[in-house]
Formats: C-alpha cells, structure tokens, sequence
C-alpha cells in the first residue's frame, strides 16, 4: 500500500460511503489519516460537539475542504454542555472557506449577529434553519446580502421572522431556487408576493402555516387581494407542498398553480378554498405531474370563505386522470372530522386515475368511499407496487383477499383499518409475493395472522385511538 500514488488511494477512500467504515480505514495509518481528512467534505455534529467552539475549531482545521456542514440539538439539555452561538458561527465563517451547505437545527442561542458572520460565507448556496427562535428578519436579510450565491433557504419555526425585507430582496436578486417556509407564525400567504421576478427560477416552494397560531383577520385578505394585481411566472416550478393555507379563488396561491407548466410533485394539506377548476389548469398545464397528494379539509366556516363553500370532486380527479399520463404516485385523505356522506371523491374518481395512469403508489386515508368493488377493481392495476390503506372501514375481508392478485404488488401498508381480519390476509400467508408487510392498529388482525405473509412483517397493536 505505501507504493501506491495518492490519486489512487484517494479513489479507494472514495468509494467508502459509511462514515464508520471511514473512520476506522483513517485510523490504520497517517497516511491514510492525512489523506481522508482531504477527502472529508461533509460533518454532521450535534450534543456531543463540547466544548463548542474548540471542538469545532478541531473539526474545521482536520477537514480543511468541508463544504456540508449539519449542527443538530435535537434532545439537548443544560447537562450536555453549553449550545453552538454566535462565536461558533464566527469560527465556521473563518475556518471553512469552501462552505455550501448548511443546516443548524434546534440552536437556540444564535442570534442576528451569528448571522451577520455567515454573510461573509461567498460560497454558501444552501442554508437551512430549524427552530431558530431568536432570529429575526434582520439577520436574514443581512445573510442573503451577503451571501449572494443563495438558492436554497428553508426556514422552519422561525418564530421571531417577522420584517419581509429579506424576501425583496431575494424577489430582486432572482437566484432563489428552493425556498421552504413552515410555521414561521408571522409570514403569510399574502407576504410571497414579495418574491416578484424570482418566482421565475423557483423549482420547489413548500409553505406551511401553523394552524394553531393561525388568526384570519382583515389584513389576510388585504394581502391576498394585492395579489391580483401581480403577474407570477413561475413556469419553472417542479415541486410544490402548501399546508393549512387559503387558497382565494381566482388570485394568490391559486394563481400558482394554474401556471405551473412543469410541475412534477403537487401537495395540497388542509388548504381551505381550492375549487375543482383550480385542479383542472393544473392539470391541463402539467402534463408532467407525476405525484399528486390532496388531504381534504372538512371545516369550510373559515370568514375568508365562509360564503362559498368549496369542494373537491371528481371532476378533479377527471381531469388528472386525462392529462397527466406520466402520474405514478397518488395520495388522497380526508381530515378526521369527515364524514363518509360528505366525501368528495367517490369510487368512480378513483378509479379513473387507476385505469388511465401507471400508478405505482396508491395512499388512501380516510376514504369511505374505496371500498371491497374498488380493491377487486386494483386486480387490473398493472403497474401498482405499493398500496397504503388508512382508515379505509369500508374494506372487508373479502375484498383484502383479492390483494395476493393484484399483479405487481410488492409493499402493502394497513393502518387502523376496522374491517380486516386475519382471514383477508389468508391469501397472502405462504405465499411470499409481498417484500413489505406493515399492519399497524387494526384491531381484529393478530400477530400470528401476519406471519409469513410477506418477505418482511412489521406489527404493532396500539388501540388508544378508539377510545
């Protein structure tokens, strides 16, 4: 091995993944040491990493060439030693020069200023903050001044985000490619009209409101309205996921997704005021859409729409099951207030996008309107491999039975499902045609009446739910 060049040794390092099997190869010799520190490009610390800022000084000076840094605090307490703060946000600005990516979760103590550091990062392209509650407004705009190359910036629980001026600016700036907002409390619907021309190069935006800090007042619907006026070309758009947001006929979010033409992934979680035709241009614009998932609300006395109760129907599914040939995967789940006369999706929906699309992932939670007819009708499903059931009471037995013949089925998943015993999973017992078999919290299926049922079985029985 001491005869062989560096480039060489660096190629065999390279094709090592773990991170432990690293480790111990670096740990045989200092020539090894040497050359993996070189290679190592990405770290991910958290409570262990004590004290803070010489161990993180220690890290920095051995791999001199990280670009991916991870600090995660999940489950700190006072006894662990004292959090990463701003002096350690200094230390990653000085000591790693070729920083791209970033992702600080639950480090509470930074602040603005530790920020204002990370701005002097040229390279960082992707900054990602979880649970950072004493930052504000300020010390992101200051970031995104600075940090020019930005494209990707996800803000999760960023409770203190209040002032907008960093989403103009990165709405001037035109290099946002990734943005993800969830349950920052302050930041609205109305507020993404701020990112004006950079909708253009955005590819993915998730928006999550907290629907328990959630309070429509007048302003809500003042800044939907401003949206009217506001042109959004968003034609690059491949993924989108919105939840607990209102959607305004005919302006705002909706008009979101009526343009975008190359959309690939769609989510819609408990958006109050999404309408049949809003689904139809989406459908109609997006004949790549690969990916659908709708969780249906139930409540519909929200002031924004309380004169116009709105409702999905199958005209929607229609429409997806006749543009969008290229649709693998569907998800579709009602909200636990729903009752099954007032589902808005019934059979025939259903199974239109079965028949016209190559469905390979089919997830129903909470849809009474799927019932034994529908599982004989995934007989015909040739392209189905994974079938996900939750909540679905209207299956029995008998139409469980009819699984073992559905022709590619390889994972099956059945959750707080009232109506399968071990008898529907008779068919399957023997005859190890699944790879996955999960049965989580139906009642009248036993432990014994899984077993060997597929090539792998997870069981679990928690009934507090019905109670």
């Amino acid at each position: 091995m001491d005869n062989l060049p560096a480039e060489l040794l660096l190629d065999i390092l390279g094709r090592i993944k773990r991170t432990t099997d690293r480790n111990s190869v670096s740990l045989t010799c200092k020539r090894f040491h040497k050359l993996d520190n070189g290679l190592r490009i990405s770290i991910r610390v958290g409570c262990g990493l004590h004290p803070v800022c010489d161990a993180l000084t220690a890290l920095c000076n051995r791999f001199h060439n990280l670009e991916k840094v991870e600090i995660i605090y999940s489950g700190w307490m006072s006894k662990l030693g004292k959090q990463l703060d701003d002096n350690g946000l200094l230390i990653l600005s000085r000591c790693c020069p070729l920083l791209k990516d970033l992702m600080l979760s639950y480090c509470t103590f930074i602040t603005d200023a530790g920020l204002s550091y990370l701005a002097s990062c040229s390279k960082l392209k992707s900054l990602k903050l979880n649970f950072a509650p004493r930052i504000t407004g300020c010390g992101i705009l200051s970031l995104v001044v600075g940090c020019k190359a930005l494209s990707v910036l996800h803000l999760i629980r960023c409770l203190s985000v209040s002032s907008m001026e960093w989403l103009e600016y990165l709405g001037k700036h035109e290099m946002l490619e990734d943005l993800c907002i969830k349950n920052c409390r302050v930041i609205g619907e109305g507020d993404l009209i701020k990112l004006g021309p950079t909708w253009r190069k955005l590819k993915r935006l998730q928006f999550e409101v907290d629907a328990n800090y959630r309070y429509m007042k007048l302003y809500d619907r003042l800044a939907v309205d401003r949206w009217q006026k506001q042109l959004i070309p968003c034609e690059n758009m491949l993924e989108l996921c919105l939840v607990n947001c209102v959607i305004s006929p005919g302006r705002g979010l909706a008009c979101v997704i009526g343009k975008c033409k190359n959309l690939e992934k769609i989510h819609l979680d408990m958006c109050v005021g999404v309408r049949d035709c809003d689904i139809v241009c989406l459908a109609q614009k997006s004949s790549n859409l690969r990916s659908i998932s709708l969780r249906v609300p139930s409540d519909f006395s929200l002031p924004l729409l309380q004169n116009n109760p709105l409702r999905l129907t199958d005209e929607s599914l229609k429409a997806v099951a006749q543009n969008c040939s290229l649709l693998d995967t569907v998800r579709l789940s009602f909200s636990d207030g729903e009752f099954p006369s007032f589902s808005s999706f019934t059979l025939n929906g259903i199974l239109m996008l079965i028949q016209m699309c190559p469905i390979r992932e089919l997830a129903l939670d909470h849809v009474y309107s799927f019932d034994d007819i529908g599982m004989q009708a995934l007989r015909s499903a040739e392209y189905l491999q994974i079938l996900e059931l939750v909540r679905c009471q209207e299956i029995t037995d008998d139409g469980m039975q009819l699984a073992s013949q559905i022709p590619q089925l390889c994972t099956l998943r059945l959750r707080k499902c009232l109506g399968v015993t071990d008898d529907g999973l008779k068919p399957l017992v023997g005859a190890y045609k699944l790879d996955f078999l999960v049965v989580e919290d139906c009642p009248q299926i036993s432990e014994r009446g899984v077993q060997g049922a597929a090539k792998s079985v997870t069981f679990k029985q928690d009934l507090s739910w019905m109670y």
